[in-house]
This record gives structure tokens, C-alpha cells and sequence, in this order.
């Protein structure tokens, strides 16, 4: 009777821990599915750099800095861009797993056009790495797959629809921060607003402690005698608190041409420090067109862009009415 109970008691012992070792696995591949399956770090606050690379050679490198991202290591990238594919990187779901006949072809896309995504901590250690490919045919779902995972999946933002792609797949210059000017009022010393062609509307303007001085740019132009309107040189300096371009222009091929004629306005800004910053406007201008009823030609627009020639270094194409708070004329200042 006691060796009956003793094979019992040791068969139950036996069956337990086949149960143990099989529920353990289990869940390791429950575990193991779940990381696959896991695509969103929500805490993208620990995110310090941000490595995309794609199949061609092309690389995106992105680097949190004090306050701001830096683009290939000496370009301020574009906020927008940046909120963007943080966005989607903390935010990126599992949609549905595709059919099993749809894998081949999805791994196919992922081999040949994926994007390799890399995350990184503030200590440089990789936090998550994923791969980004194509979309279903909808463009309401992203294949994606985790690096070593066996599964790629269809992926989606809750409550948007689109390609997650686009936020990844930015080249160059789109992922650069395209402000021209962005300082605060308190910071700027001085101002000169340069007409060549309007020589009696050109100006400078000068901080005195906490009053401002507007002279004429050219001294052969008469100060006016009239008082300065309190708060307008406040007001002024408030438009080149932010100022942005529509976008980069500096693979144009008639650059260098446009830069040798006169521009319509040069602006120099000078903050406390002493560092200037220039910027010469050129007009974009449109040809005469032509009323298709009576055959008679039509006056050429009013301009509503410029190309920004930054420091001599970024050339820009801007508009006119995000740009136009800072062309002023000499005598607007004064009562």
C-alpha cells in the first residue's frame, strides 16, 4: 500500500511538472509573439537618436539635442517632421496579421524597399529596431516587422489613415527646419531693412537701453522730424519672432544668376551678442498673361514670393504674406 501510494504521489509530481514545463513554454511563445507583435515605444521622451536607413545607401540620422533635433549632425531639423514620426513611433499598432499566402510578398517588399528603423537611448544603447516597408493597397495599412521577429504585419495609427512610410521616408533638405528668422524681440539690438530701388524707404533701427532709435539707411536721406509712434519699433521686432520658408531652393539651377541682380530688400539682424544675420529678397516674378476672350495680354501679379538668399548660405523660396510683417518703410514709424 505504501509503494501504491508512493508511485502515485510521484507520478503527480511527474505530471506537474510536465504541466510547468509545458505551460512555460507556452508562455515564452506567448511572450515571444507579443514582442513581434509590439511596435510603439511610447516613451519617446527617452528617445535620443533616431537612425533610418534605406536599401539604396541613403541614411537619416537624427540626434535629440537641448530643446531641439539635430539633422546629420549640423542641421536643426524641422519640428513638424520630427513631431511626425515621433508620433508614429509611439503611437504604431498591430492591425491585422496577414494571410499566410500574403507573407512571401510582404517579405519581398521588406527586403528590397524596407527602411530600417533604429532607436537609441541617451546612453546610445538601441532601445527597439524595426523595418518599414510598403502599404496595402488601400494605403490604410504599413507591413512592417520587428528586427529578428519570423512575422511581418500590417500596421495602422488609431484614428488616422494613411502610410506610416511617409513619416520615415523624408530625404534631405525635407527634414531640415526651414525658419529663417526666429528671434525674440528682447534679443534683437538692431535692424536694417535695405530698399535698393526704394532708397527713401530704407531703414535702420537701433535699441538705446530701453528705447529704439529709426534712421535712414542711407544718410542722404533726411531723418524725419516727426516723433516715433510709441510701440511700433515693439511691434516691428515682434514679426521676426518666427519666421519660416515654404521650402529649400538650393539645388536651382538659376541661383547664381539670381543672386547677381539687385534685390528687392535686404534685411540684417543683429542680436545682443553681436551676431548678424542677412537675408537678400529676390522677387519671383510671373510672365504677362493673356485674357483667352479678348486676346489682350494681362498685367504680370503681384509678387507673392521670394527667393530668401540666407547668409549666402541657404537659398529659400518664401512668401509674401507670411514675410511681408517685416517689410516696413522708414516713414511708418512715425506719427
Amino acid at each position: 500500500m505504501n509503494r501504491t501510494l508512493f508511485l502515485f504521489v510521484a507520478f503527480l509530481i511527474l505530471g506537474a511538472g510536465v504541466v510547468a514545463w509545458y505551460l512555460s513554454r507556452q508562455d515564452d511563445k506567448t511572450s515571444l509573439l507579443a514582442a513581434e507583435r509590439s511596435f510603439a515605444v511610447k516613451d519617446t521622451a527617452g528617445i535620443y537618436r533616431i537612425f533610418i536607413a534605406d536599401r539604396k545607401g541613403g541614411q537619416t540620422n537624427l540626434e535629440r539635442k537641448n530643446g531641439y533635433w539635430l539633422f546629420d549632425g549640423k542641421y536643426k531639423a524641422r519640428p513638424t517632421a520630427v513631431n511626425n514620426l515621433l508620433d508614429a513611433i509611439s503611437r504604431t499598432e498591430v492591425k491585422y496579421k496577414p494571410p499566410r499566402a500574403a507573407v512571401p510578398s510582404m517579405v519581398k517588399n521588406l527586403a528590397t524597399e524596407g527602411l530600417k528603423v533604429e532607436l537609441y537611448d541617451k546612453r546610445g544603447d538601441l532601445i527597439k529596431s524595426y523595418y518599414v516597408g510598403g502599404a496595402t493597397s488601400d494605403e490604410r495599412g504599413t507591413f512592417m516587422m520587428n528586427a529578428d521577429a519570423e512575422e511581418p504585419y500590417v500596421t495602422q495609427l488609431a484614428g488616422w489613415d494613411g502610410n506610416l512610410r511617409f513619416r520615415y521616408n523624408l530625404v534631405g533638405e525635407d527634414w531640415r527646419d526651414r525658419t529663417v528668422f526666429a528671434f525674440e524681440p528682447e534679443d534683437i539690438a538692431a535692424v536694417s531693412v535695405e530698399y535698393p530701388k526704394q532708397r527713401n524707404k530704407s531703414f535702420r533701427l537701433q535699441r538705446n537701453g530701453n528705447d529704439f532709435a529709426v534712421l535712414p539707411f542711407y544718410e542722404i536721406n533726411a531723418q524725419s522730424g516727426r516723433p516715433v509712434n510709441k510701440g511700433t519699433a515693439e511691434a516691428y521686432l515682434v514679426g521676426f519672432r518666427s519666421l519660416v520658408a515654404e521650402g529649400f531652393e538650393n539645388g536651382l539651377p538659376q541661383r547664381d544668376s539670381i543672386s547677381r541682380l539687385i534685390p528687392f530688400s535686404v534685411i540684417t539682424v543683429k542680436d545682443k551678442a553681436g551676431k548678424e544675420f542677412t537675408v537678400k529678397f529676390h522677387p519671383v516674378f510671373y510672365e504677362e498673361g493673356m485674357d483667352p476672350k479678348t486676346g489682350q495680354e494681362l498685367p504680370a501679379p503681384a509678387v507673392e514670393r521670394y527667393y530668401a538668399d540666407c547668409n549666402g548660405q541657404d537659398f529659400m523660396m518664401v512668401q509674401h504674406r507670411v514675410f511681408g510683417k517685416v517689410f516696413w518703410a522708414y516713414d511708418a514709424f512715425f506719427e
